[in-house]
């Protein structure tokens, strides 16, 4: 199956006022979500956007520094399984598309690991490490 876009990601700074950017654009987030380090929202037709504080990236990539001067967003990938991950992972580094994490299971129940696009955007692809209904 061929990987879908399932969610944006923005690292932001300060997350209440991401948040309440957001909020005026229309995104229907929970006003008691100011102080999570983690927060998500979806969108019309089901695409997910999500917000992470640099703390929580700097918890599973202690190399990510801010960007200087360009913007803070990531294309995350659902994959069909942990499997498809490795492989797409290898594929995209094959043809010369820079790693940035190599695949591995992260703590949050998912194999994940990040390429960059043509332009250094991360870009993640993720699987659950266990199916639903299992």
């Amino acid at each position: 199956m061929t990987p879908r876009l399932d969610m944006i990601g923005l690292v932001v700074s300060d997350m209440a006022a991401s948040l309440a950017f957001y909020r005026r654009l229309g995104l229907d987030v929970p006003a008691d979500a100011d102080g999570q380090p983690h927060v998500e929202a979806v969108l019309p037709g089901g695409l997910r956007i999500a917000w992470d504080t640099e703390a929580v990236v700097r918890s599973f990539d202690p190399s990510w520094t801010p960007p200087s001067g360009g913007p803070r967003r990531e294309l995350a990938f659902l994959c069909d399984s942990p499997a498809e991950v490795d492989a797409l992972y290898a594929e995209l580094t094959e043809a010369g598309h820079g790693g940035h994490l190599k695949p591995w299971d992260a703590f949050w129940g998912q194999r994940y690991a990040v390429v960059l696009d043509p332009d250094g955007c991360q870009v993640s692809l993720f699987a659950p490490l266990v199916a639903d209904g299992a």
